[in-house]
């Protein structure tokens, strides 16, 4: 991919429609040119018109990515809930695929009493969901997450997709929560880049899945996002180290006003590219 493509996490507020279709179109009339399909409540699109999606989203040159369920937990203790977990993230990605989506991302799973037997738990399940999607091609991308309680620090998931030759989703507001503050600024986020390029090789910031909004975050780690005004994260100074890193691939904003902070971190990074985007 030459540049960020910039979007939504789901349909945009100002859309005519709360569909994926009215979502696409209306992420084109802004100047976006990505959107994230939302399956967070279920994977309920239908084949026909996720097909008719995918049309769509070629025909507007709106690149699309997936979030699976919020109700995955690799790591249960229970048999039944991994299974289950498991299904829902494959069925996300069958579906994303017919979809044309390049990445589906999920939160991977709690540590609960055993962190180490949860890490394993975890590997077992991704492993579990590329056995089932085998001959897919749409990208798995375990999420980097914003509790201390919930499985995805940058290490883990960078040994996890290294060992396991998967994607991963860098939330830098999640690492920005986990961290009570610490990754914050453009140093810190350059850090995070490089940090990605070390282990996973150069070429990865070249397609890399990207989440961020603004965030409140406790001595628990992440409570909720904000916009990007009313939070003490950095998106300024993450757009400045995305441009000097040379990353390119999507970035979803995840702010509750959506399509205002897509804009506003669109702008931003034409301004820092040279308006050569």
């Amino acid at each position: 991919m030459d540049r960020l493509r910039i979007g939504t996490a789901g349909v945009p507020h100002s859309a005519k429609k709360r569909d994926s279709i009215s979502g696409i179109k209306r992420i084109h009339e802004l100047g976006l040119d990505a959107m994230e399909l939302e399956f967070v409540r279920g994977v309920k699109m239908k084949a026909s018109v996720a097909e008719e999606v995918r049309r769509i989203a070629d025909e507007y040159d709106v690149r699309l990515t997936v979030h699976a369920p919020y109700y995955v937990n690799l790591a249960s203790e229970e048999k039944n809930k991994r299974e289950a977990s498991i299904k829902r993230v494959v069925d996300s990605a069958e579906v994303g695929q017919l979809c044309g989506a390049v990445s589906v991302t999920f939160h991977a799973g709690y540590y609960g009493k055993n962190p180490q037997a949860a890490g394993e738990l975890i590997r077992e399940g991704i492993l579990q969901v590329l056995e089932q999607l085998s001959g897919c091609y749409i990208t798995i991308s375990p999420e980097t997450t914003g509790k201390p309680s919930q499985y995805g620090t940058l290490e883990e998931l960078l040994n996890i997709s290294r060992e396991l030759r998967v994607g991963l989703c860098v939330d830098f507001s999640h690492l920005y929560a986990r961290s009570l503050g610490a990754i914050n600024g453009k140093d810190a986020f350059r850090k995070v880049i490089k940090q990605v390029k070390k282990v996973l090789g150069p070429r990865v910031v070249k397609n890399m899945h990207i989440h961020v909004s603004g965030m409140e975050f406790s001595s628990k780690g992440e409570v909720r996002h904000l916009n990007f005004r009313e939070s003490s994260f950095d998106y300024v100074g993450l757009v400045d180290a995305l441009v000097e890193e040379k990353v390119t691939g999507i970035v979803i904003i995840e702010s509750p006003n959506l399509e205002e902070d897509a804009l506003l971190f669109k702008d931003l990074y034409t301004k820092f590219s040279g308006g050569r985007v």
